[in-house]
């Protein structure tokens, strides 16, 4: 294994939650949408048509959009440092620190949501990844 191989771990971690975050937001939606009898009207937006569905299940659709937003400069924080052959343990340990926080940002989003403790999980990753990108933007400039 290679030292850029090693930054690249969490970030393909991170797409792999990505997958499990996409799997419970159908495996809860489905089953409420056919509950509720929903139809699924083309010419009614899709927003709206989710709505109807109780919190709970929206949760994890909204977690999982979350996981396009930030995560995304992650991605490209993290794939720069790779290439930029930053490996080191710092680096490396906050790769996997935003992982990890953002896995569980994910959990709480999708069981409890609580917004403060949701907002303070996602200030705390939000952090770590300004770290990371101080770090990338040493190694660039």
């Amino acid at each position: 294994m290679t030292m850029s191989t090693v930054m690249l771990q969490p970030v393909v971690a991170l797409v792999l939650w990505t997958f499990v975050m996409w799997l419970w937001m159908y495996v809860t939606r489905i089953p409420a949408i056919q509950r509720m009898n929903l139809k699924l009207d083309p010419q009614v937006p899709p927003r709206e048509l989710m709505n109807q569905l109780p919190a709970r299940v929206r949760w994890k659709a909204d977690n999982y959009n979350h996981l396009f937003e930030m995560p995304t400069l992650f991605y490209a924080v993290a794939l720069s440092l790779a290439l930029l052959g930053d490996a080191t343990s710092g680096s490396v340990i906050l790769a996997w620190a935003y992982v990890g926080l953002r896995v569980v940002h994910s959990v709480f989003q999708a069981t409890v949501n609580k917004i403060e403790v949701r907002f303070a999980l996602f200030a705390l990753s939000s952090l770590l990844l300004l770290a990371l990108t101080v770090r990338a933007a040493m190694a660039v400039f």
